[in-house]
């Protein structure tokens, strides 16, 4: 009985994996037909495209605030702006860092096709690592909603500079970088918490909801006010919603199509023209 049992276990077991493989097909063949039939699409990127990047996340058990609450703390304008000695050791640690840019992967380089297409409305993300940009977009079609890592700014005038020129300052013996214009206090080009997101980059991700046919929300949970609400935005405009994400998000439930497959495998895959 116990043999039959345990049989009749095993057997359910391999039923209830075989028909949850078939529900990820079919959702990636109902995610490509979307693709495959839009011709005006936005795309709202995360986190989750730069794993495969080798970019870890934030408050993941791997993630950078996890094993490091100082780098948290550097995260908060307030700190920053007011503590000396914590942006010696930032500029300090960014050119201690010795570890290879990461690259852009094949997640990345899909939604270039995408673009190649003449499909690509609009690519709004979340992510500061800036490689969308390497993998070869067109900067016109970026939308760096959190600001760049790669390029520093001072926080008096707005004067830019290549993150690689602020560390080659730090190298030439300077421990706080103060702009040479105005003398005001130079942080990375990211949006840190206690400030503002830029006006310009909520309404071009505002608009590329409102007018596109498909949004694509790659990578994302979609759980951070305000960007999130392009999902809602562009269904309420007519638009499909596809998301492909590792794990559930705060609008799966008016999506045209879920997809649960690693992003750097399947993405290609979603964009590939048939012939």
């Amino acid at each position: 009985m116990s043999n039959e049992f345990s049989d009749r276990e095993s057997s359910e077991g391999v039923l209830a994996r075989s028909a949850g493989e078939m529900a990820e097909r079919a959702s990636v063949v109902e995610a490509h037909e979307l693709i495959m039939a839009a011709q005006n699409i936005a795309v709202l990127s995360g986190a989750g495209i730069s794993t495969d990047s080798g970019i870890p996340d934030f408050r993941g058990p791997q993630g950078v605030w996890t094993k490091n609450p100082a780098a948290e703390k550097q995260a908060n304008l307030a700190n920053w702006m007011s503590d000396p000695e914590m942006r010696r050791n930032a500029w300090r640690n960014r050119v201690q860092n010795t570890k290879p840019q990461p690259q852009p992967n094949a997640g990345h380089r899909a939604l270039v096709e995408l673009e190649k297409q003449g499909r690509l409305h609009t690519l709004v993300t979340q992510n500061v690592d800036g490689l969308h940009l390497a993998a070869g977009h067109s900067p016109e079609k970026v939308v760096e909603v959190h600001g760049t890592i790669r390029e520093a700014v001072c926080m008096s005038c707005g004067d830019r500079m290549s993150m690689e020129s602020a560390i080659e300052r730090v190298r030439n013996g300077e421990e706080d970088l103060a702009c040479y214009l105005c003398g005001g206090i130079i942080k990375s080009a990211t949006i840190s918490f206690g400030q503002s997101l830029e006006p310009e980059s909520l309404m071009r991700a505002e608009l590329a909801a409102e007018r596109c046919d498909l949004l694509l929300a790659v990578g994302t949970t979609l759980t951070v006010f305000p960007i999130n609400e392009m999902a809602p935005l562009a269904v309420a405009s007519g638009a499909k919603l596809v998301v492909v994400n590792g794990e559930e998000t705060a609008f799966d439930h008016i999506a045209d199509a879920v997809v649960r497959q690693p992003i750097s495998t399947v993405l290609p895959q979603l964009v590939t023209l048939l012939a």
